[in-house]
């Protein structure tokens, strides 16, 4: 699978494998639906050196900005952080960081307080002043 550069991806790793000292796992894109991400990492077990292999943990991610997930993190978190971060990205990553990876408060604060990004205070204060009030031409 190729993956774009700045999709939000985990790396799947199995356990078993690891535990005999060799390294088995699979990089996969973290916004896909959870079913397929479940599918990828089966497959993955399926092809590990070690039979019967069932466990498998989260030990490191692309795209994330920083924002960490534990190696044993629920799939459908997982997803809603990379989804967030996808949109985002690095001013999302901030959000979250701020809110505890708390998703849903970061989509709120997002949608309700962000304003946008200007090249200094006083364009964002007339930015501000231009959607709020009538600026006299004289001014």
């Amino acid at each position: 699978m190729s993956l774009d550069s700045n999709t939000p991806q985990i790396y799947a790793a199995c356990l078993a494998s690891y535990n005999k000292g060799i390294l088995h796992g699979q990089w996969i894109d973290a916004t896909q639906l959870v079913d397929t991400i479940k599918a990828d990492i089966d497959k993955m077990l399926a092809k590990s050196p070690v039979l019967g292999a069932e466990e498998y943990a989260i030990p490191d991610t692309e795209n994330f900005f920083g924002i960490t997930i534990s190696e044993n993190e629920d799939l459908e978190t997982v997803i809603e952080i990379a989804e967030f971060l996808e949109e985002h990205e690095e001013l999302g990553a901030e959000v979250l960081k701020d809110v505890d990876n708390d998703v849903d408060e970061a989509k709120r604060l997002m949608e309700e307080c962000y304003q946008g990004e200007y090249k200094s205070e006083e364009a964002f204060a007339y930015q501000l002043a231009d959607e709020t009030m009538e600026i006299p031409e004289s001014l």
